[in-house]
């Protein structure tokens, strides 16, 4: 209870100044920049998240879009992005080259001699932003004691059960901890939804191929920014992922692997994580207490405060089908959170890995 209530206050605290990092000086020109869009499939929405990113309001910048495969389905989407937007530097790197288990990384690598500016943003591929998304993150770069700047990010559910499910885990379990993390002062964080850099920093760290074998990539490059001095930024722009999952196992198999990562990059903190499972942690206290009043109480103030929460984190509507849903969504949260103790195998875009202590992934298999 008092976790969900400090996690409210936390959402509901204004990003400071300091967490933001400086903005650009007015007379400084905006830098040009290369997008960085490691591509593998496309789904109904993939059309409209890159569009958002060849849509901004920038001076000069240009988009690197990379597949291992010319028969990938996304390559007809940047065809497509191509012909809509002439007047844009949109290039497309087609390689197969592996350079790691993490083929997304890979990807990244293969890309590189195509980037051509010293501004470096890469952002996952179902990751949608508004215009002004690129004059936002590149500004606290202009900061020479800027490692990256990194993004927050908002479930957008399709249609169907499991998708607003999914949707109920970033949004209310993910959201929130970062924003708590940040109030606290920790910056030990970097997520694929946004991560900015410059070049000369990525150089110094020794270049894509020093996460070549690591699952959590994003994270990595936080890592090893903040081992060089240089500081993370989290910024106030907060972007959106679509949450596609159709079927329950699609959806326990990507939340597995998010839990999974983060046991391997930050096991103290994961062992502490059950504090974050509201209603079904306060649930088990009355089981154990046989159902005193006393923890009933507790149970009925502990889901009033995890309702309050969502309330905040779903601003400025809260439909009551997902109020309803919230011990359904922390439950299974908890089970998921269990599973990943007694396991360390995942699976992603076709592939089943294993995840070592120090966060490096071995690939089991193609599937």
């Amino acid at each position: 209870m008092v976790y969900s209530l400090i996690a409210w206050h936390a959402a509901r605290k204004p990003m400071r100044p300091s967490d933001s990092g400086p903005d650009a000086p007015p007379s400084v020109a905006p830098p040009p920049v290369t997008l960085l869009k490691p591509l593998c499939g496309a789904e109904s929405e993939t059309y409209d998240c890159l569009r958002s990113f060849c849509n901004q309001h920038y001076p000069t910048f240009q988009i690197v879009f990379g597949v291992a495969d010319a028969d990938d389905p996304a390559v007809a989407v940047v065809t497509r992005l191509q012909s809509e937007f002439p007047a844009l530097a949109v290039d497309l790197c087609v390689d197969r080259r592996q350079h790691g288990s993490n083929r997304k990384v890979g990807n990244l690598i293969n890309m590189m001699p195509l980037a051509a500016h010293g501004i470096l943003v890469l952002a996952d591929s179902d990751i949608s932003v508004a215009p002004d998304y690129l004059a936002h993150v590149v500004a606290p770069l202009m900061d020479r004691r800027v490692g990256i700047v990194t993004c927050i990010y908002r479930g957008r559910p399709r249609q169907g059960f499991w998708s607003l499910l999914g949707s109920l885990f970033i949004n209310d379990w993910f959201l929130p901890s970062v924003r708590v993390a940040a109030w606290g002062g920790s910056r030990a964080f970097a997520f694929g939804a946004t991560i900015a850099i410059r070049r000369e920093v990525l150089s110094l760290i020794g270049g894509f191929q020093s996460m070549a074998d690591h699952l959590a990539d994003d994270y990595r490059l936080g890592e090893l920014t903040r081992a060089a001095g240089l500081r993370t930024v989290l910024s106030p722009v907060v972007v959106e992922t679509v949450v596609a999952e159709t079927t329950f196992r699609k959806l326990m198999r990507h939340e597995l692997r998010w839990l999974c990562t983060i046991r391997a990059v930050n096991p103290l903190g994961f062992c502490f994580m059950f504090l974050t499972f509201t209603v079904p942690i306060t649930a088990l206290g009355c089981v154990l207490a046989d159902g005193s009043p006393a923890t009933l109480g507790m149970l009925t103030l502990a889901t009033a405060a995890r309702s309050l929460l969502h309330v905040r984190m779903r601003k400025p509507e809260t439909p009551l089908t997902q109020l309803l849903l919230l011990p359904l969504r922390d439950l299974l949260s908890l089970a998921l959170w269990c599973l990943s103790f007694v396991t360390r195998r995942v699976h992603w875009r076709g592939s089943h890995l294993d995840i070592a202590r120090d966060g490096s992934v071995r690939l089991v298999e193609s599937v």
